[in-house]
């Protein structure tokens, strides 16, 4: 079995480990509002359905691309991507949804999930300028960004 040739990129191992932690983490709320996402979109019905339809679409396909960035990142910093349902629902902060709630409880349930991602992601800020990090900063500038303005234009379909 060959050895693994040790990661000198400029981090320390135990920052390293602590930031695929919260990674870890971001991937998890990632994954489950992915498939909340997705759900919502094949399950959402009423007079808004085509609308509601495609934006969750747009939306769903964007988080799938943001799964494989986040999971690469950690394999880069040196550990494994967690990746079964189980370590995902362990890890999670985003929490399932039971059932098919009617359309606008859905963009209101997307709206807390996008807000919890982005407290997720926001949340590892501290450790990741401690350690210089700036390939991680980029990746949950851009995380957020794009967590922040789906909560925004979400809940401005539950404004009256």
């Amino acid at each position: 079995m060959a050895k693994q040739q040790k990661i000198d990129i400029g981090i320390s191992e135990d920052h390293r480990k602590t930031i695929a932690e919260g990674l870890s983490k971001l991937l998890a709320d990632s994954y489950t509002l992915y498939l909340m996402t997705h759900n919502f979109h094949w399950n959402v019905t009423g007079p808004m359905f085509n609308t509601l339809h495609n934006m969750f679409m747009t939306q769903y396909t964007e988080q799938w691309t943001a799964l494989d960035e986040i999971a690469e990142r950690i394999r880069a910093l040196g550990f494994a991507a967690p990746g079964t349902y189980k370590e995902f629902v362990k890890l999670a902060s985003v929490k399932e949804v039971e059932g098919v709630p009617k359309a606008l409880k859905m963009v209101s349930l997307l709206v807390d999930a996008q807000e919890t991602t982005a407290r997720t992601a926001r949340s590892l800020y501290e450790i990741v300028e401690k350690a210089s990090d700036e390939p991680t900063a980029d990746l949950l500038t851009q995380r957020l960004n794009v967590h922040e303005k789906t909560a925004w234009m979400l809940r401005s379909l539950l404004e009256e």
